[in-house]
C-alpha cells in the first residue's frame, strides 16, 4: 500500500514541478503586454471581447515576429491608488513590455505618471482628459481624441444644419464631463449662441428624483439645444426624465454613454431623434470598420461602439509597434511608436504633437442620430447612412 502511494506522490510532485517550470518558459517565449482594465464599468465586457479578438488574430498571423503575444490584465477599479498599484503590478511583477488601456480620465492621468516613472510605454485608448497628453510624459501616447476634440463633428453639424441661438449644458462633474462641457461652452461663445443654463451633476447622486430637481429650471426656460455629457446609466435616466418633463429641445450627447447599443433600448421613445457625438461608426471609410463591426456583432451578439473599436485597434497598433521595434526596450518601443502609421478599424493611427498635445493621434468625430430606435450616421455627409430627421415639436 505504501509503495503505490509514494509512487503516486512522486509522480504528482514531478508533474507539479514540470508545470511550474513550464510556465516561465512559456512566459519567456511570449511578448507580454499589460492591459489596464476596469471590470465594473458599462463597457468592460465589450472592450475585453475586443482585446481578445485582436489577440487571437495577432497570434494567428505569426504573433510578434514569430513569438506569441500574451495579455495580462489588471483591474484599476477606477481608483487612483489602485490604478497606481495596477501599473506597478503589470510592469514589475508581470513583466509587461508595454501597456494599453485606460478608461476613467482622472485615474488614467495618475496611471500615466506612474507608467512614466517606471519608464514603460503606455498607449491610452479611451480616457479623454486633455491633460493626459499635455504634460510631456515621454512614455504616454493616446489613440482616442482628447475631450477637447470629442464634439468637433457635432459642432460642425450644429453650425451647418441647426444654427441654434440658445443652448443649455448638463454634464457629469468628472474630468471627462467637465472637459467636454467646457469645450461646448467655448463653442457657444465663439458662435454667438446664448447659454441659458450650465448644470453639473454628481454621478453618485444620479436618480430620477435628483435629475427632476436639476432639470426643472431648464424646463421653465427651454433652450433650442440641450447638450449632455454622461455615461450609460446616467444618460438613460436623464433622457427619460427630459421626456417626462416634455422639454422640447433638440437633445445632443457628447459621446460617452449615449453611443452604447443599450442606450436607445433603455431610454425608449424618449431617445428618438436625439443626436450624439461619436468617435467612430461602422460607416467609416474603408472596409476595416464594417468588417470589424460585423465580426464583433457575430461573436458578442451586440453591436460595438467606439469603445470596442478603440480597444481592438489599440492592440493592433501595439502588435505592429512591437514587430517594428528593434527590441522590447522602452527606448526602442518609443522609437517605433513615434514613427508608426497604420490603418485600423478606428481609422489611421499615427502620433504627433499639435497645439498643447504631445504624442496624440488625430481622428475626426462624427454624429449619430437615433432614428426608429437605431443609430444612424448623419455627419459628415460622405459617411451618412441617413438624412437628418428634424424632431417633431
Amino acid at each position: 500500500m505504501n509503495l503505490p502511494c509514494k509512487s503516486w506522490l512522486w509522480t504528482f510532485g514531478a508533474a507539479i514541478a514540470f508545470w511550474a517550470f513550464s510556465i516561465p518558459l512559456m512566459a519567456a517565449d511570449s511578448v507580454v503586454v499589460g492591459v489596464v482594465h476596469r471590470e465594473n464599468f458599462a463597457y468592460a465586457n465589450m472592450m475585453r471581447t475586443a482585446y481578445e479578438m485582436a489577440l487571437e488574430e495577432i497570434n494567428a498571423t505569426g504573433g510578434i515576429n514569430g513569438r506569441p503575444l500574451a495579455l495580462v490584465f489588471a483591474d484599476d477599479g477606477g481608483d487612483v491608488k489602485v490604478g497606481g498599484l495596477a501599473i506597478s503590478e503589470l510592469a514589475l511583477e508581470k513583466k509587461a513590455v508595454m501597456l494599453v488601456g485606460g478608461y476613467s480620465s482622472s485615474n488614467t492621468l495618475e496611471m500615466a505618471y506612474a507608467a512614466d516613472r517606471l519608464d514603460i510605454p503606455f498607449l491610452v485608448c479611451t480616457a479623454a482628459d486633455d491633460r493626459i497628453t499635455q504634460h510631456g510624459l515621454k512614455n504616454i501616447y493616446r489613440l482616442n481624441p482628447p475631450a477637447l476634440g470629442y464634439t468637433k463633428g457635432l459642432e460642425e453639424f450644429l453650425i451647418s444644419r441647426v444654427k441654434p441661438e440658445s443652448m443649455s449644458i448638463v454634464y457629469e462633474n468628472s474630468p471627462f464631463g467637465t472637459g467636454s462641457a467646457m469645450r461646448m461652452m467655448w463653442f457657444c461663445r465663439e458662435n454667438g449662441i446664448t447659454i441659458k443654463a450650465i448644470q453639473p451633476y454628481f454621478k453618485n447622486r444620479a436618480s430620477l428624483t435628483y435629475f427632476h430637481r436639476l432639470l426643472i429650471p431648464i424646463q421653465k426656460d427651454a433652450p433650442e439645444v440641450l447638450f449632455m455629457v454622461s455615461y450609460l446609466e446616467d444618460a438613460t435616466l436623464l433622457v427619460k426624465k427630459i421626456g417626462e418633463l416634455q422639454i422640447k429641445s433638440l437633445l445632443c450627447g457628447g459621446a460617452g454613454g449615449f453611443t452604447h447599443d443599450d442606450f436607445s433600448r433603455s431610454a425608449g421613445n424618449a431617445s428618438e431623434y436625439m443626436l450624439t457625438a461619436t468617435l467612430w461608426s461602422p460607416a467609416n471609410k474603408g472596409s476595416q470598420a464594417k468588417d470589424f463591426s460585423d465580426r464583433f456583432t457575430k461573436r458578442h451578439s451586440q453591436k460595438p461602439d467606439y469603445h470596442a473599436s478603440e480597444a481592438y485597434s489599440a492592440l493592433m497598433v501595439v502588435a505592429e509597434v512591437l514587430r517594428k521595434s528593434s527590441s522590447v526596450s522602452s527606448v526602442d518601443i518609443r522609437t517605433a511608436l513615434d514613427t508608426i502609421n497604420v490603418d485600423t478599424p478606428f481609422g489611421k493611427v499615427a502620433f504627433s504633437d499639435y497645439g498643447p498635445f504631445r504624442r496624440q493621434n488625430v481622428s475626426k468625430t462624427q454624429v449619430f442620430q437615433v432614428i426608429n430606435g437605431q443609430f444612424e450616421t448623419i455627419w459628415p455627409i460622405d459617411l451618412a447612412t441617413a438624412e437628418f430627421a428634424v424632431p417633431l415639436q
